[in-house]
Formats: structure tokens, sequence, C-alpha cells
């Protein structure tokens, strides 16, 4: 049985004449009784009572009806879903994401993935960059958006979307707090609170490097895995940071935050992804991710 005999039924059922029934599907009226008559010697119940005069559904045929009515709804429902995911537009997309993302531009990419897509289920993880990378290897997720450089990512794809300037948090009665804008030697002297290298090695390294520019090496007095816990312990006195300036909109009691001197060190936020994952929904959220960095060209 296939489905075009359903669509030949139901459309004879309905019109319970099969003249009109051939012309509403578009085809000469034998062929359309000879398919009735295969249909129902292929199940094996009469579905009409015919007469000259009239056409007229039996107790089976009303039963099959009902069920013939339901299959092509579930047919056409399969047809639309899977058009549907052919475009991206439904589906599962497993998306990792440091920690600091979240204050930057990442939540409109979230947001606006949402809107545009509501059928597409995003799972959502905080990892670290390194993990990422393991996470997109494995297919534990799909995409993620990390801060380079990291470590075995060559066979990862990855672009970076924007780059934002470091800056100082410090707390409040800090005496630079009272600067317009800190040069990065004016922190020898300060504690340190850092993201532990093994969670974040590239960001490790390069604020090593940008003191080390300066003439000194900071002095490391407290590690945190999380940018928020780093700002709550600068809140409490504990010492100083250097880190991406869209921290900024982590307000905090008691912390002040202020940009480096001219010429300020930079930070990536990049995007990875396998490159031979031609999944739709992993496509229409690169899209969304070019959209929102205003990248024109792929």
């Amino acid at each position: 049985m296939e489905l075009r005999h359903l669509r030949y039924f139901v459309a004879v059922a309905e019109e319970l004449h099969f003249g009109r029934a051939a012309k509403r599907l578009a085809m000469s009226q034998p062929p359309l009784s000879q398919q009735i008559k295969l249909l129902e010697e292929e199940i094996g119940v009469v579905l009409f009572l015919r007469t000259k005069r009239q056409v007229e559904l039996t107790a089976a045929g009303e039963v099959f009806l009902g069920e013939a009515r339901k299959a092509i709804a579930q047919a056409e429902h399969a047809i639309r879903a899977a058009r549907r995911a052919a475009r991206g537009e439904i589906g599962r997309l497993a998306v990792g994401f440091v920690s600091s993302a979240v204050y930057g531009q990442v939540p409109s990419i979230f947001r606006l993935m949402r809107s545009r897509y509501p059928g597409v289920s995003l799972v959502l993880q905080d990892l670290t960059s390194e993990e990422q990378v393991e996470a997109v290897k494995a297919n534990r997720i799909d995409v993620g958006l990390i801060r380079p450089p990291v470590l075995a990512a060559e066979s990862l794809a990855m672009r970076v979307i924007w780059r934002e300037t470091l800056m100082v948090a410090l707390p409040e009665g800090n005496p630079l707090a009272r600067e317009a804008e800190i040069a990065v030697e004016a922190l020898a002297g300060e504690s340190f609170i850092q993201i532990p290298r093994h969670v974040a090695p590239g960001f490790y390294d390069q604020c090593i490097r940008i003191c080390a520019r300066a003439g000194f090496a900071p002095k490391i007095v407290q590690e945190a895995r999380t940018t928020p816990t780093i700002v709550s312990l600068i809140a409490g006195g504990m010492g100083v940071s250097i880190l991406p300036s869209s921290l900024m909109s982590l307000q905090r009691s008691g912390v002040v935050y202020r940009p480096l001197k001219t010429p300020a060190p930079t930070t990536d936020m990049a995007v990875i992804w396998r490159p031979a994952d031609e999944s739709p929904t992993l496509r229409s959220f690169l899209e969304i991710i070019w959209e929102v960095a205003e990248i024109r060209e792929q």
C-alpha cells in the first residue's frame, strides 16, 4: 500500500462519487476505480458499496477513513518536519561557551537563535576553552565559543568573531581606582587574582606576558575558576585582575573597572566546530553568529 492509495480512497470517501473524486485528483475515472479495487483486495475488506446511483462507505470503510486521514496527516507532518530540518529550523544543538562570554554579545546570539528558530533545542554548557575543544572532537557538543589560543584545536574549524580590549578590575578603595586609566606598570606592586592556568592556559599566559612586557611578574595570591568569583574576591579587597572589557557589565558593589592605557592589549572570542559537520542546524547557528558579529564573508 502506498500513500497515494490512501489519498485516492479519502477522495472517493469524501466525494462519494468516483467521477468527482477523479476530477479532484486530476486523473480519469477508470484508473481510480481500478486502484480502489486493488486497495480493497490488498487489505481484504470491501470499503465501498457501489450501485448505479450511489456510492456508500461500508462500516469497515468508515473506520478505514478515519485511520487513513490520520496516516496522511502524519505523513504530511513528517514531510514538513524533514523540510524544516533540512533548512536548519528544527533539531538539537549542543553549544559550549566560556563563562566570560555571557557578558558580551553571546547572549544576543542565543536570544536570536531561539527567536528565529524556536524549533531548535539549544543545549548550553559552560565549559573552559580546552574542555570545549575536546567536547567538539568527541561529538559531545556541536559548536563552541572559546577564547583562543587553545591547544589541540588544529583539526577543528575556528574563526575569531570579535576582539575586545582588556581592562583592570580593582577594589574601589585601591588608590589606582582614582585614575581614569591605568598603565600596566602601575600594577607591579598589586596582588593578582587569576584564573588557573589549567582552566585557561591561553588567557593565563597572555596576562603573564602583558605584565612581563611591563617589567614585572604578577604576584598571584589567589586563583578562581570563574570570572564572577574573581570579581567577588576583588570586592572583598583580595587583589586586582586583568579581565575582558565586557566584564564591566558585571556590576558588583566594591569593585571598579578601569581601562588600560593605550595601546591596550586585546583578547579574542572565537567559534569552533567540526569542519565535516554539515548539519543545517549548525549552519543556521553559524549564520546568526556571522550576523551578530557583522562578519560578511565566509
